[in-house]
């Protein structure tokens, strides 16, 4: 896949576009990967499907020197990244499928441009991920703030403590393997504000903002979300559905791909 697109935007962005199908899919990785993550969903799309890959500026072969911390001190920054990319590629009404805290990016970014997307997809999706009082996110805000005071201390001791657990999928290890070099291959120090951004926002309020058809794909046993998160979204928005998989882990699109692509097959 080779990048010959022209324009800031999607060099900063490193976006590819794969396929020539007449519907759009646009593929939006979670923190600490990159558009690499997608390689075992993008082949049961691309023979139908116009396929949008990108990195956030920081990951991948993004464009460092764009990284801007007025801009990218909140999703709102990386959602503006999006629209900046269909505004671009000249798209519009297209299907949105985001993984964890990219599943709050691609609701702000509808809610910046509410043309954007036809349907939305979110994988492993939290809009809070600190318990509070009459919310279960999964994560107390003490182990929250030791966690991100070990990634400010030692970031490779970070990505190789919590991978697998993120992961899950314990009997087969070089999926957490690969997460770690994926942690290691973006920018520690945006990585570590973008850790921040993600892991302290709120969203909840923005769930209201959902009108269009959306899925919420969300695994059994996940280190950084549940059943109970799913669930609180549907609660909270209007057209939106959950598939459970049988799968362990917060990356099914790579330690379950099978069921992610049929999920999404179901839903689009």
């Amino acid at each position: 896949m080779s990048n010959n697109l022209t324009g800031d935007v999607l060099v900063r962005n490193n976006v590819r576009i794969i396929g020539t199908g007449t519907r759009t899919l646009l593929f939006a990785h979670g923190f600490g990967c990159d558009q690499n993550t997608w390689r075992a969903i993008i082949p049961a799309f691309q023979e139908n499907y116009q396929i949008i890959l990108f990195d956030y500026v920081g990951a991948g072969s993004s464009d460092l020197s764009a990284y801007d911390r007025n801009r990218y001190n909140s999703l709102e920054g990386y959602a503006q990244d999006i629209v900046d990319i269909c505004g671009q590629l000249h798209l519009s009404e297209i299907t949105f499928i985001g993984h964890s805290v990219s599943s709050m990016i691609g609701l702000l970014a509808l809610k910046l441009q509410p043309s954007i997307f036809e349907k939305i997809v979110f994988i492993g999706p939290s809009p809070r991920y600190i318990n509070e009082p009459g919310y279960h996110g999964g994560i107390d805000q003490a182990d929250l703030e030791e966690l991100l005071e070990v990634m400010d201390s030692n970031y490779l001791g970070w990505s190789q403590m919590v991978a697998p657990s993120i992961m899950g999928n314990a009997d087969q290890p070089q999926l957490a393997e690969g997460l770690v070099k994926s942690f290691c291959s973006t920018d520690p120090a945006i990585a570590k504000e973008f850790a921040r951004v993600t892991f302290l926002s709120d969203n909840r309020e923005d769930l209201q903002h959902l009108r269009i058809p959306s899925l919420t794909i969300q695994c059994n046993d996940d280190f950084l979300t549940s059943y109970a998160v799913a669930e609180y979204i549907n609660e909270h928005t209007v057209n939106n559905q959950i598939i459970m998989l049988e799968s362990s882990g917060h990356c099914p699109h790579l330690s379950d791909p099978d069921g992610v692509i049929k999920a999404i097959k179901t839903f689009i």
